[in-house]
């Protein structure tokens, strides 16, 4: 079993998420600062698998330790998949989630359907790369509710509740990120289990 993994992220909810899920495997989970990487890729991909790769291949290149990076987005069906891979960069800090409903502010519920979409890429000790994805169906409420989780989770609701109105845990059940750490989890406790 590996010792360490970098996540190529400084974003402490997502790291907290991806130490939450891979703590049974006894992995220390380090942050890309934490590790010494001091960089910023661009994040020029089509997709966002190619997004994560990118991330990951950087993150592996400064410390050479197995580095798992993800890229995420919000895919909304009235706005033909957008804001897609744009998510983080759809609206200045902060103001995502009012952009976002005012842009809706003339869709019926019927038509407000969306995804939170998660690719992770995993760089192993040699240098070879995995992939793995999760999605998280639901739709975009009207309006913004709840304190917990970030981005977008104010407006995402999955049934009658939004993302933001859920536990920690509730959301790493059913989230798109949960759904690919838990694929990375089988992928690594096959690979390097007991």
């Amino acid at each position: 079993m590996i010792k360490q993994l970098v996540m190529a992220t400084n974003n402490a909810n997502k790291l907290r998420e991806a130490c939450e899920i891979l703590a049974p495997l006894g992995i220390e989970v380090l942050s890309q600062r934490e590790a010494g990487a001091n960089c910023d890729p661009e994040e020029n991909g089509a997709t966002f698998a190619e997004n994560a790769l990118i991330k990951a291949r950087a993150v592996y290149e400064a410390v050479g330790l197995p580095t798992v990076a993800d890229d995420s987005g919000l895919c909304v069906d009235a706005m033909d998949g957008r804001p897609g891979v744009y998510s983080a960069r759809y609206a200045p800090e902060g103001q995502h989630c009012a952009k976002l409903l005012d842009e809706m502010k003339d869709v019926p519920q019927s038509e407000r359907g969306a995804a939170f979409v998660c690719s992770i890429a995993f760089i192993d000790e040699n240098g070879e790369n995995f992939g793995v994805s999760g999605r998280c169906e639901g739709s975009i409420g009207f309006e913004q509710r709840g304190t917990n989780g970030f981005g977008y989770d104010p407006v995402f609701m999955v049934g009658d509740r939004t993302m933001a109105e859920l536990t920690a845990a509730e959301k790493n059940s059913i989230s798109h990120r949960g759904a690919a750490l838990r694929g990375l989890y089988s992928f690594l406790k096959e690979r390097y289990g007991d």
